[in-house]
């Protein structure tokens, strides 16, 4: 191309650009507030993580998830009211809407594998549950993974640019052998799970709390010999039909349903129009449910903006949060998945796709 062919094209572009920026032509961008169906851009914290809230509300988050475990674990149920009302005026305080618990409010390893002292777990949820009903805070996200969290065999693989990812590969879990609880079937972890259901439950629907439940990170069971039930979309079916209730439903965690070769966009249009999904997980992997790799939030298999146009067209209005974001240069992978970084870089993603397509969000 000549120089002068350039000149004129850049020309062409300035006016078009011009145009296009003339105050007349100009739409202001809405801003969505409570109750207009914005999606509530969120984050998680663990308690005492001070610098990346301040990095959360310089991006704009006000939306907080905490992990509270810590500021309930040895304590009296007499004193979960003074260590929880402390928790949300600390996020309060930094200018932070505490929105949800992730993760179990109190230590409930004993719940989940059907140990002795499970009912003292289960009255100490019931108790934290009234007290974060009267503090405000509207949602429980938990898990039913026993024995095991969400799980990985690797948490530093190389990614794009030499970011880092956590990976997770079948055959190196199970040369890891059995873990201390030995086998553990599925059967008993239903029973235990349903158990813990008819005792929260109807806390849960007296106080007005939101229980989400998140499925099992990977969805294949067994996991070094202990049984995961919530492997399926039908598993969940089968939660909300055992104890329904407009209280009982779902933290979608989109990137793990699609792991088990489900259609997730499906998903989310039958959850959201029953006002099942309560909370939803947004991130991507590579991979099948054997074997699987984090990605970032634009390079990954899935259509994110499309996922995002799904929720809000069915009428999602609560959190949402990135999830696993690779950790960046220059970050500690102390935490892997949870670095600040890569969350600056999703959450980035997740507001441009929004305002393109007109998505409102706080």
């Amino acid at each position: 191309m000549s120089d002068h062919e350039t000149n004129e094209n850049h020309a062409a572009t300035s006016t078009i650009l011009a145009e296009q920026q003339a105050p007349s032509a100009i739409t202001p961008m809405r801003k969505a507030h409570s109750g207009d169906g914005a999606i509530k851009i969120a984050e998680l914290f663990a308690l005492g993580e001070d610098h990346k809230v301040r990095l959360a509300r310089q991006i704009g988050i006000t939306h907080a998830i905490v992990t509270v475990t810590p500021a309930t674990r040895g304590r009296s149920r007499a004193q979960f009211a003074e260590s929880l009302a402390k928790v949300k005026a600390d996020f309060n305080a930094a200018g932070m809407t505490f929105d949800g618990v992730e993760s179990h409010p109190v230590p409930a390893d004993k719940i989940k594998l059907g140990l002795p002292g499970r009912d003292e777990e289960i009255e100490n949820y019931q108790e934290a549950i009234r007290v974060l009903a009267r503090l405000g805070v509207p949602m429980v996200c938990y898990n039913w993974m026993a024995g095991l969290g969400w799980y990985r065999t690797k948490s530093d693989v190389p990614a794009r640019g030499g970011a880092l990812v956590s990976e997770f590969d079948q055959q190196d879990a199970e040369r890891l052998g059995l873990t201390e609880w030995g086998t553990v079937s599925e059967e008993a972890i239903w029973r235990n799970l349903e158990y813990f259901l008819n005792a929260v439950m109807p806390v849960a629907e007296e106080v007005g709390m939101k229980m989400a439940l998140h499925p099992d990170d990977p969805p294949l069971s067994p996991l070094r010999g202990i049984g995961r039930i919530l492997t399926s979309a039908d598993a969940f079916r089968r939660v909300l039909a055992y104890y329904p209730s407009p209280w009982n439903g779902i933290a979608f965690c989109q990137a793990t349903f699609r792991l088990m070769g489900e259609d997730i966009a499906a998903l989310a249009d039958e959850w959201c129009k029953q006002k099942k999904i309560f909370f939803v997980h947004l991130r991507d992997v590579e991979g099948s449910r054997e074997n699987f790799r984090e990605t970032f939030h634009d390079n990954g298999p899935v259509n994110l903006a499309q996922m995002l146009r799904i929720y809000h067209d069915n009428g999602f209005d609560g959190p949402m949060r990135p999830d696993h974001a690779p950790t960046l240069d220059g970050e500690s992978n102390d935490k892997p998945g949870y670095a600040m970084g890569g969350k600056l870089f999703a959450v980035g993603y997740m507001k441009g796709a929004m305002d393109a397509l007109s998505i409102p969000y706080e």
